[in-house]
């Protein structure tokens, strides 16, 4: 089994020196897995179940090849890091596990692991978030100081922060994994969030790139501009969607104008030829 690798280039070795012949600052123990605790401040919250036993079949023929890291409490351990490896082990019927059990620490090891976890790759863009606001919140940190601790640039943490303001039915789709973290920030800002959660689902269903769901979001935005006296006039949801569908099969900007059950449609061309591809549209 590979070891993974964080997208930064550095694994478990960044955070916890381990010589050739493996020991650890804080030992190298087996210690059985039944006694050990997941972190309360895992920010992973899924695992892919095929993976896992994936995993635990390679840990039947080699073992453990990367030890986890805990830290004693009065009831067995606490894991730091090696969470699935740990899942593994115990689908594997593994009665111990060897890990590096370090010294409790308090606020400073909690840091750590979140840290820890965050720098690998599988966490979804929810669980990343949630990990950066649990920094933020509860450890008094900066966005700055977050991202020079997980080596990402800080306007990365402030736009994957921004999944947190999004309507709960949008995150569930990112956190399954059917809608991309590019589309759902592009819906951050929206006020309407049942419309949000439209157009987050259309972006599913349809396959919606990047740009097709900004184009959206866009259009929306306008006809939530304020008109005359700061009174708000907003254009009926299915206008609008009529609106985006008519654009998406001519081709070409259409502006829908509707009040009072009347109104006018507009198609918008850039030279003659454009005109005439349209004209035989609807000409058949």
């Amino acid at each position: 089994m590979t070891t993974r690798r964080s997208g930064l280039g550095r694994g478990l070795e960044s955070l916890i020196p381990i010589d050739p012949q493996g020991t650890a600052p804080g030992g190298l123990l087996e210690v059985p897995v039944d006694r050990i605790q997941v972190n309360p401040d895992q920010p992973r919250t899924r695992f892919d179940d095929q993976a896992l036993e994936e995993m635990a079949a390679s840990i039947k023929e080699v073992g453990v090849l990367q030890p986890i890291v805990v830290t004693g409490d009065e009831n067995g351990y606490v894991l730091i890091a090696g969470e699935r490896r740990w899942r593994a082990a115990k689908r594997a019927g593994l009665s111990v596990i060897p890990a590096v059990v370090r010294e409790a620490t308090g606020r400073s090891t909690l840091v750590e692991a979140l840290v820890e976890n965050v720098q690998r790759q599988d966490l979804t863009p929810l669980e990343e978030a949630h990990a950066y606001q649990d920094l933020l919140e509860n450890f008094g940190m900066t966005q700055e100081q977050v991202a020079d601790r997980v080596g990402k640039s800080r306007p990365t943490i402030s736009n994957t922060l921004r999944l947190l303001q999004l309507p709960q039915a949008v995150q569930e789709l990112v956190d399954a994994g059917d809608l991309s973290a590019g589309h759902a920030r592009a819906l951050v800002g929206l006020e309407d969030a049942k419309y949000a959660t439209h157009l987050a689902q259309r972006a599913v269903d349809d396959g919606w790139s990047v740009r097709q769901m900004e184009d959206a979001v866009r259009l929306r935005k306008e006809a939530e501009k304020p008109v005359a006296r700061g009174v708000r006039e907003l254009r009926p949801v299915e206008i609008i969607e009529l609106e985006k569908r008519l654009t998406d099969q001519l081709g070409a900007q259409v502006k829908i104008n509707y009040r009072n059950e009347k109104g006018k449609v507009e198609i918008r061309f850039g030279n003659l030829g454009e005109l005439e591809r349209i004209y035989r549209m609807f000409s058949g």
